[in-house]
């Protein structure tokens, strides 16, 4: 069901340093169908590694993808936030490959279609390849054609065998989910058209680093990408990487556009500036990890602080959301239904379910106003600006919303507008 690497899954190098243990946890997405089902629950080890010849940061025990991804309760088309970043994305996308109508988009682990449905109505021909049995007939249902299998060279063969060479093949969060990230890189390579290019979208390590983003550990999650280790994974494979930007989406994240090194030659004058701001932020040291692993340690001091403090003061509390990396941070911090009676959530997949070790209830996003707790800690904090939207009423009515990274804090919901997600270009 799992195993633990002993190497780097980016160069390869056999001696890595764990900086971070999060202990035993829970799989961040397997929730529980009644209490009868908590005795039955597994947990695997959490632990985080540095990697010092190519910088990257990963986890080391790697869970069976059969396990995680077969059965998938994450929809990407619940959330305003990420329908107006899919738009701006898909736009961008056409804009600087000039698509044409009937050119191919593909794309991995394409969830419920929500992306893909956009290159659709710019006229593009779509293919989606999604391992998730549930997921994937979502898609068909809206129209998307959808292959119900993992991407890898076999996968991407028949997609080009059936429908031709894509002139973009993305693949949003999912990079950094694989245990061999190059050869993910090389299925989709031999997808592309010689001009294509193969755009990748995950979490950025500036933002992980900066923002103590110790959440978004799970074993979903096993590699923490930087430039440097992209650059190394796209050499692997006679790709270069064309043009790389940041853009806000999940706490921080990287676009990188990727090409053929026989069409486009060399990596971007902006990949390179990415590098050097890396090194100058010390992110290719395990010196700047071991302090990330003591701030980590701190902030669950603080948290269980503040909510402990709340709750002697005679204050009612509840969460939002039940995202996977909530329930990273409440195992963690050990942080159970004695402080936090339930958790509420838009995805009706969650609603009636228990979180994953903690075990708080999931109940639909009404029971807020219903209850009308006085602090509601926000677990996707991500999307906390359009939480404050939907959920004006509660706090009109007196509601306090908590943040939890990277210090626990009060949110000045009056502070946050719903922005445009669309990318930006900058550094670390």
């Amino acid at each position: 069901m799992y195993h633990r690497r002993s190497d780097c899954r980016c160069c390869g190098f056999a001696q890595l340093s764990e900086f971070l243990a999060l202990g035993p946890t829970p799989l961040a997405n397997s929730f529980l169908k009644s209490p009868a089902d908590f005795a039955e629950e597994l947990s695997f080890p959490l632990d985080l590694q540095f990697c010092p010849r190519c910088s990257l940061v990963q986890i080391a025990d790697v869970v069976s993808p059969e396990v995680l991804f077969r059965d998938y309760i994450y929809v990407t088309g619940t959330s305003d936030t990420m329908a107006l970043h899919n738009e701006a994305y898909a736009r961008s996308v056409a804009s600087l490959l000039s698509l044409q109508k009937g050119d191919l988009v593909v794309e991995a682990a394409s969830n419920d279609g929500s992306l893909l449905a956009c290159f659709q109505r710019l006229g593009q021909r779509v293919v989606g390849v999604e391992p998730a049995l549930n997921i994937a007939e979502m898609a068909r249902t809206r129209g998307i054609e959808t292959v119900a299998e993992f991407f890898d060279t076999s996968s991407a063969g028949r997609v080009r065998e059936l429908h031709g060479a894509a002139r973009a093949f993305v693949a949003n969060n999912v990079f950094a989910h694989v245990d061999d990230p190059s050869g993910f890189l090389a299925a989709a390579n031999s997808l592309l058209s010689d001009d294509g290019l193969a755009i990748f979208e995950s979490p950025y390590i500036s933002g992980f680093a900066e923002g103590l983003e110790y959440d978004t550990v799970y074993h979903e999650h096993l590699s923490y990408f930087g430039v440097k280790a992209l650059m190394h994974l796209c050499e692997r494979n006679d790709m270069v990487m064309v043009r790389l930007d940041l853009t806000p989406v999940h706490g921080g994240s990287f676009r990188l556009h990727a090409g053929k090194r026989l069409h486009y030659h060399e990596h971007s004058a902006d990949a390179l500036a990415l590098v050097a701001a890396e090194e100058k932020a010390g992110f290719d040291t395990l010196a700047r990890w071991e302090r990330f692993a003591s701030d980590v340690t701190r902030n669950r001091e603080q948290l269980r602080e503040k909510l402990g403090a709340l709750q002697a003061a005679g204050k009612t509390l509840a969460a939002y959301g039940a995202p996977a990396k909530g329930n990273t941070l409440l195992n963690y911090c050990a942080i159970g239904t004695e402080w936090l009676p339930y958790t509420v959530d838009k995805n009706p997949l969650k609603v009636g379910l228990y979180t994953p070790g903690m075990h708080l209830p999931v109940l639909s996003v009404g029971t807020l106003l219903e209850r009308q707790p006085d602090y509601t800690l926000i677990l996707p904090w991500n999307f906390a600006a359009e939480i404050a939207r939907q959920q004006a009423e509660y706090v009109a009515r007196g509601g306090q919303f908590l943040l939890p990274l990277p210090s626990p804090r009060l949110l000045d919901a009056s502070s946050h507008s719903l922005r445009d997600p669309a990318y930006v270009q900058g550094r670390p």
